[in-house]
């Protein structure tokens, strides 16, 4: 039975379920971002939990079809990167890690926000923008803080 499953999730379902799983995290993040729901389910260990799984299921899959170090060229030039991209497995993985990071990165938003009573409204678009472009997303929120709390940290 548990054989039939695995066969049933494949890189295209992992990417699906994955791809439109995050968008509840997201949408309680911009929408009720200070709410006790939301600090339990996005500030906690879950959503990175579970694309942790399908992150080590690709990864195991990977290791089994021997072709971990083979597609690895990550350092190799931009060519070995998008030859290594041409793996349908590791543009998945890479895929999972991004959302994985914009995801905390979007959770430490909302708490940094709060901790400097920065008005929900304010945080939305560089919430929006770190959802779809992650670091230019923090910087715009960095600079919002700047301006709103009156503070220059390098180091929060």
């Amino acid at each position: 039975m548990i054989n039939d499953l695995l066969t049933l999730i494949d890189s295209e379902t992992i990417y699906l379920i994955a791809n439109w799983g995050v968008i509840p995290f997201w949408l309680l993040l911009i929408i009720v971002p200070y709410n006790g729901l939301t600090n339990f389910f996005v500030q906690s260990v879950i959503p990175t939990l579970l694309l942790a799984i399908g992150y080590v299921y690709l990864s195991y899959n990977l290791y089994l079809e021997n072709n971990i170090f083979d597609s690895f060229e990550l350092y190799n030039g931009l060519d070995g990167l998008y030859s290594m991209f041409a793996n349908e497995t590791i543009l998945l993985l890479f895929w999972l890690h991004f959302l994985a990071i914009s995801l905390f990165a979007g959770a430490w938003i909302v708490r940094d926000a709060k901790r400097y009573l920065l008005p929900r409204l304010i945080i939305i678009p560089s919430l929006i923008l770190t959802y779809f472009t992650g670091p230019v997303g923090l910087l715009i929120y960095w600079f919002i803080r700047i301006f709103f709390a009156k503070k220059i940290s390098f180091n929060d």
